[in-house]
């Protein structure tokens, strides 16, 4: 294959805005996108509630100076304050960028673009299209980039870097629909393939394509990752499947409801009350559960999102997803009854490091969106600052990129590469005395994350996840593919994707553990205080012979000043 000036590895908000960008940055360029699934099937689509910015529609006194306190206040002074301000300053911009495009944004009486209040926002400044945002957000995107010619190559699972010394040459993926490994050299690469939260499995509002392939690939690449052990669980997914339950359920003005009848939110954010940080709100759902004022069932214990007193044409105007999605998978209409729900895992801070422009260290190539840690979320992300980070960040690396694609010569990777990469997986599926099966460790690792590295942590239960992970690990190496066929081989991409998970999972445990301190979505119970002397500060984690190395890099401050966060 000719080599590529840019090869983008995903086909969600970040990357599709990364193409665009960069065909209209440099229109001479050839792009290709590689998704392991149709781009309009990315878990962009699952984006339910909006994307942040000051526009003053809802509030006229919002400002953007107001969104990057609110956003550095709710990082709880882990986020990197240049990067906040390059966040909330594009997001206006962003946002009638995606208006021109045709978005069909909700609206208000006056025509204008639609807001609506999100959790530790001190202003309704989140901009949505119903309850289906990211789906809409996702469809605009994809016209575009296929107007303007960029190339697709959909059902390619992205296996590893081609790196010769310190400089890349391309990408090896496998055609899904062949089973054949095959090069993509390029002049540079930018990864944007999403968060890493489906590693906690039953207990994740992820799709469970959420593997975080980019982030495993550039980590065994040399490339670090950053604060890791930052893991956002949304207060609200549906009891039995995990799945989320937007924030602007609670924006709408639904209450969080114990056993009790109690309004409970009033002895954790009397301010806020629901629309508290998302770290907050969980950990205060979680400790209702805890201590015996949940609803108890079969499928666990759980407490009730009310939207009944919200009324039928709201609920079927701003929130007709959750309708259906409580109706199908909970048997429960949220017109006329609550919706059961507890924390499930959602967001991950930490990814790929890059600097402002969605660069790593290595030259050529570059990450976006969830794939990536900017910093801009910090400890905790703002709900509705998740799709503003990858319009924003994927539209900057794409211009990056095709701004810089010049300085670096095409890669040529040899095609020893290729058969020794067709022969690694093939190993996969040869038969072995003992064997183990991926749907068993892909439980257990679900299992011991939730348990030893969930929402309350200590240091005995990380100590417990991270020999468990290890052991999972070494487990992994017997680990056998019963489906021997090529062409859609499911059960390989499953045990690649296992791979990845439990690489980044060894990660994060191994972050939470060190950082003793609780920050942000970061909760340990044996160092229950913010300790802002010895851990303002980012985690860096490298890879070498196979072992988690962490090291640190400092928190860039700005005109806010660390002080108590409260709500």
């Amino acid at each position: 294959m000719k080599p590529f000036d840019i090869v983008i590895v995903g086909g969600g908000g970040a990357g599709l805005y990364a193409a665009m960008e960069a065909m209209k940055t440099n229109p001479s360029l050839t792009i290709a996108v590689l998704s392991k699934v149709y781009p309009n099937r990315s878990h962009t689509s699952a984006a339910q509630g909006g994307a942040n910015a000051a526009l003053g529609n809802k509030a006229k006194d919002d400002t953007v100076e107001m969104h990057i306190f609110d956003t550095i206040k709710g990082s709880d002074y882990l986020a990197d304050q240049d990067a906040v301000e390059v966040l909330c300053g594009e997001a206006p911009r962003i946002i009638r960028e995606l208006d021109n495009m045709g978005t069909p944004w909700s609206r208000m009486d006056d025509n204008t673009i639609a807001q609506r209040p999100f959790g530790g926002a001190g202003r309704p400044r989140c901009c949505y299209c119903a309850d289906k945002t990211g789906h809409t957000i996702l469809q605009t995107l994809y016209e575009q980039c296929l107007k303007k010619g960029v190339m697709f190559f959909n059902e390619y699972f992205a296996l590893s870097l081609s790196v010769n010394g310190s400089r890349m040459r391309g990408l090896l993926a496998m055609n899904i629909k062949t089973g054949r490994v095959e090069a993509f050299p390029a002049k540079t690469v930018i990864f944007a393939t999403g968060g890493y939260a489906k590693m906690y499995w039953n207990r994740s509002s992820n799709a469970a394509g959420n593997t975080g392939d980019g982030q495993a690939i550039a980590f065994r690449a040399g490339i670090p990752l950053k604060d890791m052990e930052f893991v956002q669980f949304h207060p609200t997914g549906l009891r039995k499947s995990g799945l989320l339950v937007t924030e602007g359920a609670r924006g709408e003005g639904g209450y969080l409801v114990n056993a009790d009848g109690e309004r409970f939110m009033a002895r954790y954010a009397k301010e806020k009350m629901e629309l508290g940080p998302r770290d907050l709100v969980a950990r205060s759902i979680e400790t209702e559960i805890l201590e015996g004022r949940g609803f108890d069932s079969p499928a666990g214990k759980y407490i009730h999102l009310d939207l009944t007193h919200l009324g039928a044409d709201l609920i079927r105007s701003r929130l007709p997803q959750i309708r259906e999605m409580s109706m199908q998978f909970e048997g429960v209409d949220p017109i006329h009854e609550p919706i059961p729900v507890r924390p499930t895992a959602h967001y991950s801070m930490g990814g790929i490091d890059t600097d402002n422009f969605g660069r790593t260290v290595m030259g050529g190539v570059y990450a976006a969106g969830e794939c990536g840690c900017v910093s801009v979320h910090g400890a905790n992300r703002l709900g509705g600052n998740s799709l503003l980070d990858i319009l924003v960040f994927g539209r900057i690396a794409g211009n990056t990129a095709a701004q810089e694609a010049g300085k670096f010569a095409p890669g040529i990777i040899p095609e020893s590469e290729i058969r020794e990469k067709t022969e690694e997986l093939r190993s996969y599926m040869k038969p072995s005395g003992h064997y183990e099966r991926y749907g068993a460790l892909r439980e257990e690792l679900g299992q011991t994350l939730a348990m030893n590295v969930g929402i309350f942590r200590e240091a005995s239960l990380l100590k417990k996840g991270i020999e468990d992970v290890s052991e999972l690990k070494e487990r992994y190496r017997h680990v056998r593919v019963f489906d021997t066929s090529d062409v859609y081989n499911t059960n390989l991409i499953q045990v690649l994707e296992l791979k990845n998970m439990l690489d980044l999972a060894e990660s994060v445990a191994a972050g939470a553990y060190a950082r003793e301190e609780s920050r942000g979505s970061h909760t340990r119970v044996d160092f229950p205080v913010r300790n802002d002397d010895k851990w303002h500060r980012h985690t860096m984690a490298t890879l070498e012979n196979g072992k988690v190395v962490l090291g640190e890099k400092p928190v860039t401050m700005g005109r806010y000043e660390l002080q108590e966060r409260t709500y």
